[in-house]
């Protein structure tokens, strides 16, 4: 054997524990603690010894449980800080290197395939893979008395790769209420029946016939968490206890998270083996391989199926050699109907293949152990191979929402570590094109497809305008749920409007206007959040939250949205001037403890304040700063035409140590306000600026003492208001339109529309004729 097959991977012991809160023997076990369990049991399959197994090992790595795999998780029973070295502490190894894994169920098979390639290439010798869920167990016992406290701090360095979430979450998808997978996944099934052009009963009885088998594995199977067989007709029938959750989905069609799951998988080199005294016939090899990525789900020209997971398996097959006929054991990914749809239609393999879809049972009825499912199926996988010799076992692995695809193709048949062509086929992938998307969509509209969340009585649209491009819209009206709950309304047309809390879809535009009646520009008499005062031409906005720094939340937000576009549209208002109450700040920005409270927060279409997204200003606004200005109230300011400053006046952007950033125009305006320098020492380090700093930039117009602010704007406003307001509207115009213009005398010989307006006005003729006549203008702001 040459030095090369020495290094060849080979999957050597796999374990599988787990515990259901009914059972005789339930000890509520943590999750460290099952896959612990698993881990052993991985170790003894091995045929070798367990002890010696374990000082063996030289690489951990630890599949995600749900409660770290994202920002806003929660381990309401406490968690163990390096989760990989708490499991191999209890084993009794003591590896060099330990991994914890991004998010995704396809996790598993993709840290196999990782683990044994890094074997291959001589970077490790013995390496155990695992993964655990506790979810039943923690929240069975979260309101106990005596509940457990599973925290625990182990020494050791991690590799922690982070949550891996890029792609898979945009703030569309969070405004429309797309949030969970089940919705998304909900989106994907009822475009595919679209397209084939089936009923909805018809399509149900299609996903009851592909899960109905798998109840059946199920049942057989002593770690499934629902081992009960149904038959098609009871899965897809709403019931008592199977209510419908998102159209299409009852809860029998759905992954079941609350498991108490482990699953553990033992990889070495074939020289390790035989050295550890590993009989061959516990031995099976990786034959094929394959890890591809899926555009971002509103970038797919089609939202029915998946590309890279079919591909993904299409590979691995060609890397192992072989075709689908050859195979003679599948687990492919369950976590709803169309991740096994997708890739049986992408294969050509029958729903009713007589070998089966499934050697768990699937994650609605066997469970879906957050994203260690496929260690399950891997495991299992193992036993088949070792049971039929010489015969091949494929597991597909599917992570986010049909986004990240693994597939693993296992034999005992011996064979070499193969490469595939990831890069490659990625790179084709990735070259696709995409769909552009509108965030702000209003019109007609087609239905593309749609799902219905039951609970919230809330339909999600993902709709195309009829220039093609893409937009999600939410509804809660009863015409258009039951639109969405009937017949065909893929490719039927409605009609959508934009709001600053988000989009939303209804079946005519009379209804739009029925249920957000249009408001015409105007002042109220009270505002609960800003002041209001009319002087003549002048328009004075107070922010009036002094409690809060005056920062902002919706309500305040819209307020003032409200008020500048009375302000525009108000032909007797010239001039504007915002402040912020009391002499402590202008506005401290959003309103952190609101964001933080978990109540909705959204901004206006016209950005904060109703300023800094408006597509122009068409008047002049002058902030008068007193006081702090800082992340979006310096925005605010960066906004508006004119800043006077208080002399104790401070502007800032200090987003990036709270984890965010000036994502309302600070990122764009400071940096065209100031030298590039300066932007970058504000924006970067949070560092503020004082009003006299701010003035020596260019970034204030003028500073005032202190305590007088709003005296020297109004003294601004008032030179304003001696001009001609068809002159300053105008000027405000053109200096708009030359800014898009980079070489200087192309700007100015810049024939502007507004120019030609101002010519035909009447105080173009009003100001040279007082001017003659020695008295002062009369302007008719025409």
């Amino acid at each position: 054997m040459t030095s090369l097959d020495y290094r060849t991977p080979v999957l050597v012991g796999v374990g599988q524990a787990s515990e259901r809160i009914d059972d005789a023997g339930y000890r509520g076990l943590s999750p460290v603690e099952l896959a612990t369990a698993a881990a052993r049991d991985a170790l003894a399959d091995t045929g070798a010894d367990p002890v010696s197994l374990a000082e063996a090992i030289d690489t951990v790595a630890g599949i995600r449980q749900f409660e770290i795999s994202t920002p806003i998780s929660h381990s309401p029973l406490g968690r163990s800080d390096n989760f990989p070295r708490s499991v191999a502490k209890r084993l009794g190894a003591t590896p060099a290197r330990a991994i914890l894994e991004i998010t995704g169920g396809q996790s598993p098979q993709h840290l196999v395939t990782e683990l044994a390639g890094t074997i291959a290439d001589g970077g490790a010798e013995v390496a155990l893979a695992f993964g655990s869920e506790a979810i039943s167990t923690a929240r069975h016992l979260a309101k106990a008395e005596d509940k457990p406290d599973w925290t625990e701090h182990v020494e050791g360095d991690l590799e922690d790769r982070g949550f891996g979430l890029r792609g898979l979450a945009n703030r569309q998808m969070l405004a429309h209420g797309l949030v969970e997978p089940i919705s998304q996944y909900a989106l994907f099934d009822n475009a595919r029946r679209a397209r084939l052009g089936l009923t909805r009963d018809e399509y149900a009885r299609e996903m009851g016939r592909v899960f109905a088998p798998f109840t059946k594995v199920a049942a057989a199977n002593p770690h499934a968490a629902a081992p009960v067989e149904r038959d098609a007709r009871e899965l897809v029938t709403p019931s008592d206890r199977n209510r419908p959750i998102v159209d299409p989905y009852p809860r029998f069609l759905i992954a079941r998270e609350q498991v108490n799951q482990g699953a553990a998988v033992l990889l070495m080199s074939v020289a390790r083996a035989r050295e550890l005294g590993i009989p061959e016939e516990r031995q099976v090899f990786l034959h094929g391989h394959s890890d591809l990525r899926e555009q971002p789900l509103l970038d797919r020209e089609d939202l029915s199926s998946s590309p890279a997971a079919v591909l993904a398996v299409r590979h691995a097959l060609e890397v192992a050699g072989i075709g689908v006929d050859d195979l003679a054991t599948f687990d492919l990914y369950s976590c709803f109907p169309i991740a096994v749809l997708t890739v049986c239609e992408g294969l050509g393999l029958p729903v009713d293949d007589p070998r089966g879809l499934t050697v768990t049972g699937g994650l609605p009825f066997f469970g879906g152990p957050g994203n260690n499912y496929s260690m399950h199926a891997i495991a299992e996988t193992v036993v088949r191979m070792r049971d039929r010799p010489g015969t091949f076992g494929l597991v597909g692995a599917n992570g986010g929402t049909l986004s990240k695809y693994s597939a693993g193709v296992y034999s005992t048949t011996p064979a070499p570590w193969r490469t595939s062509r990831d890069a490659e086929l990625q790179a084709g992938l990735d070259a696709r094109p995409t769909v552009p998307t509108v965030v702000h969509p209003d019109g007609w509209a087609t239905i593309e497809t749609y799902t219905v969340q039951h609970a919230s009585g809330t339909g999600v649209v993902v709709g195309r305008l009829d220039d093609g491009s893409r937009f999600l819209a939410s509804t809660q009206d009863e015409e258009m749920l039951a639109r969405l709950g009937e017949g065909e309304p893929i490719g039927g047309k409605v009609y959508v409007r934009s709001f600053g809390h988000g989009n939303r879809v209804t079946t005519t535009a009379e209804r739009m206007d029925e249920l957000f009646p249009r408001r015409p520009p105007g002042f109220r008499d009270t505002y609960e959040h800003i002041e209001v005062r009319r002087d003549g031409h002048l328009l004075e906005v107070t922010i009036n939250r002094p409690e809060s720094r005056n920062s902002l939340h919706p309500p305040a937000n819209a307020e003032l949205d409200e008020v500048f576009d009375a302000y525009f549209a108000d032909p007797d208002l010239w001039v504007a001037i915002l402040t912020g109450a009391g002499d402590k700040a202008f506005s401290a920005g959003n309103d952190l403890v609101y964001s933080a409270s978990g109540k909705p927060v959204w901004v206006p279409k016209n950005g904060f304040a109703g300023l800094t997204s408006r597509e122009s200003l068409p008047k002049p606004v002058i902030a008068a700063v007193n006081g702090f200005a800082l992340g979006g109230g310096c925005e605010i300011a960066l906004a508006c035409h004119l800043v006077v400053a208080d002399e104790t006046a401070q502007f800032g952007l200090p987003e990036v140590r709270v984890g965010l950033v000036a994502a309302a125009g600070g990122l764009v305006r400071l940096p065209r306000a100031v030298p590039p320098k300066v932007a970058g020492d504000v924006i970067l380090t949070g560092r503020r600026l004082g009003a006299a700093e701010a003035e020596s930039y260019g970034l204030v117009s003028r500073v005032a003492p202190a305590g007088q602010a709003m005296t020297v704007a109004r003294e601004m406003a008032a030179a304003i208001l001696d001009g001609s307001p068809t002159s300053v509207r105008t000027s405000l115009r053109m200096m708009a339109e030359a800014d898009g213009i980079a070489d200087t005398v192309e700007a100015a010989r810049n024939p502007s529309p507004a120019l030609d307006d101002l010519l035909v006005s009447q105080d173009a003729f009003e100001g040279p004729a007082a001017f003659a006549q020695k008295r002062k203008p009369v302007w008719r702001n025409r």
